[in-house]
């Protein structure tokens, strides 16, 4: 599909002599670095507008099949909308209350988990300290003083979480609102993109969004999925281990495994923290390091190849990047938000003609080394005639 995009900066304006004149490498490089960072810096302050419509955005996309099933039923559209939203409504409250009663129980045994860890860090500074050959009052001191201030530190930082949910209820009730709004006005949204680029290029638009919206609700749908089976076996293996708030560490590591790389590492650290506070032996933490390695393994190779789907897999380097800059933007929700929005972007780049080698670029597809040497080439010349 070839999408005829119009460039600014390739074009040649007409001066008053008539002669074309053509904007030099460094014009183009600066009114793009001055376009970016000024979008850049729109994103960082609006972000508190910005972020509830991409989220709306995202579960809008990730809703509409179901309010196409409804409307299939010859059920009016305004209600199929409500009725999913309820439905979602209903889930989100189950899932939310299950994690706030796990968060309680967690809160609540936090100073115990303290000291017990405590307690087995003093067990092991004799050794530390004669190999490092550091003075082992100093290390009993500092480790005196972290324990009071996490203890301390535990109540005030809960009260501010508490105050930062408080402040993001308002955010929360918006969010449906922009939901329902994106889904009833879906038809307009569509033909203002076949508006934006012109009658001659209508047949490709619509099979560029058509393709896009199919592909992006497969993702997300698989994303679901994915968070749902790697938190059932997280949850299961935590259980078997017979270590406490299995449920809570399971589902935060089901959702940290949506942060490539940097989020599989805080997963595993929280589950065996947990055990080294909470078991006699140490073994129960090299237990949780290897049952969690092969849930990894199996979450890499099986579920993101087939239920996720691998070609709109991010490779390594855009991923860590798109983590960074998402959290530097918008803090964790960016963190959350910067793979799903960056896998769109994928799919939009290889469904348009000229922008395909930047969604080959997102991608994990490595090119032969061979078929991009010089001299195999020549080789393969020689040995064909």
């Amino acid at each position: 599909m070839n999408l005829n995009i119009i460039d600014p900066m390739k074009t040649k304006p007409e001066t008053e002599t008539g002669k074309l004149y053509v904007f030099p490498f460094y014009a183009k490089a600066a009114f793009l670095l001055v376009g970016l960072y000024v979008f850049i810096n729109m994103l960082y302050i609006s972000r508190g507008i910005v972020v509830p419509l991409v989220f709306s955005l995202i579960l809008a996309i990730l809703l509409q099949p179901v309010v196409g099933f409804f409307v299939r039923m010859r059920m009016n559209k305004i209600i199929a909308i409500v009725v999913t939203l309820f439905l979602t409504f209903i889930v989100i409250l189950g899932f939310g209350a299950l994690l706030f009663s796990q968060m309680s129980r967690f809160s609540d045994a936090w100073p115990v988990l303290v000291d017990k860890f405590t307690l087995m860090l003093n067990q092991s500074i004799g050794g530390v300290s004669g190999f490092f050959d550091i003075n082992p009052q100093s290390i009993h001191g500092w480790i005196t003083k972290t324990r009071v201030g996490l203890i301390n530190n535990s109540g005030a930082m809960i009260g501010q979480t508490l105050m930062t949910v408080g402040s993001g209820l308002m955010v929360l009730f918006l969010v449906p609102v922009y939901i329902f709004l994106i889904l009833f006005y879906q038809p307009l949204l569509i033909d203002f993109i076949h508006k934006l680029f012109g009658k001659d290029n209508k047949s490709e638009v619509t099979e560029i969004v058509t393709q896009t919206k199919t592909v992006v609700q497969r993702y997300l749908v698989g994303l679901v999925i994915e968070v749902i089976i790697v938190a059932t076996l997280e949850i299961a293996a935590l259980f078997i281990l017979g270590i406490d708030y299995a449920i809570l560490l399971g589902i935060i590591g089901a959702l940290l495994n949506m942060i490539p790389y940097i989020g599989g590492l805080v997963a595993v650290a929280l589950p065996m923290m947990v055990a080294l506070a909470t078991k006699d032996s140490g073994w129960y933490a090299l237990y949780v390091l290897a049952i969690y390695y092969f849930i990894q393994l199996v979450d890499n190779n099986y579920i993101v190849p087939k239920i996720v789907a691998s070609k709109v897999k991010i490779n390594a380097l855009f991923s860590i990047i798109a983590v960074i800059a998402g959290n530097a933007l918008w803090g964790v929700s960016g963190m959350f938000l910067s793979i799903p929005l960056l896998a769109i972007i994928k799919l939009i780049f290889d469904h348009i003609e000229p922008m395909k080698p930047w969604g080959f670029l997102l991608g994990d597809t490595m090119p032969s080394i061979l078929k991009m040497d010089p001299i195999f080439n020549k080789i393969k010349k020689i040995t064909r005639s």
